[in-house]
């Protein structure tokens, strides 16, 4: 988990976090418990109740602290980075913006940006609400749960993630969240099209569930291109077309 540890603090895991969040004085500060959460995801600790089957004192030393917090004390303090909506997707922003403008500085060859969206059931198990049955191709069976539409680059790279509570399909996610926080995050494309249109700032590659000419004709009027496929495509296309 050691070896872990620069990468995620070159990826940014410490960079904005006083910023966007504050903690009461305490005796574990923010930045051990944003690198203990961090860890926790790469190890595939699946709640923070696992918390309770980990050596606390192993843990401790990665931390550079006697133990690790106990269950309690991390509902307590996750409550509070939970307190005002909207502080994780500030944070997630800020984040994507710069790993953007820092792969386009990589490969400027490269033009727009290329980004792939994938939606994941995440199954719900509480008793919050009665929230709308999904097919989950996991387990094969309808049952209950979001929708999570994650934003990934040419690279795997995972740049934001957006959450449907109440599942409205891709296109929806794709109108009114995924696309007008590209246009905000993403680099000024410079590629123009020989055709005289408009220039094209980004591409989006998505499955067949987002498949809408109607929604085509939108993103291009909006500089977006698009890469997906649909069940029934109809007769191949003319030769002369390629």
């Amino acid at each position: 988990m050691l070896l872990a540890l620069p990468a995620l603090l070159t990826e940014g895991l410490l960079r904005h976090t006083r910023t966007h969040y504050q903690l009461p004085p305490g005796y574990y500060p923010l930045e051990s418990v944003f690198l203990y959460l961090a860890l926790l995801a790469l190890v595939r600790c699946p709640s923070l109740e696992k918390t309770r089957y980990e050596a606390p004192g192993e843990w401790g030393k990665l931390l550079g602290l006697d133990r690790l917090p106990e269950v309690k004390t991390l509902r307590a303090k996750m409550a509070v980075f939970c307190a005002h909506p909207g502080q994780a997707a500030q944070w997630q922003s800020q984040l994507a913006q710069e790993w953007m403008a820092a792969r386009s500085e990589v490969t400027p060859e490269a033009g727009v940006g290329l980004f792939y969206v994938d939606g994941h059931v995440r199954v719900y198990h509480g008793g919050l609400g009665p929230l709308p049955r999904q097919y989950v191709a996991r387990q094969k069976l309808c049952l209950r749960g979001t929708t999570d539409d994650w934003v990934n680059g040419l690279g795997g790279e995972p740049f934001f993630v957006v959450t449907q509570p109440v599942p409205e399909g891709l296109l929806t996610a794709l109108r009114r969240q995924i696309i007008p926080q590209l246009l905000a995050d993403a680099p000024p494309a410079a590629v123009s099209p020989a055709d005289g249109r408009p220039p094209v700032r980004l591409t989006l590659g998505f499955d067949r569930e987002g498949y809408s000419p109607d929604f085509f004709a939108q993103a291009r009027a909006q500089g977006i291109a698009v890469l997906t496929h649909h069940k029934t495509p109809g007769d191949p296309w003319p030769a002369a077309e390629f």
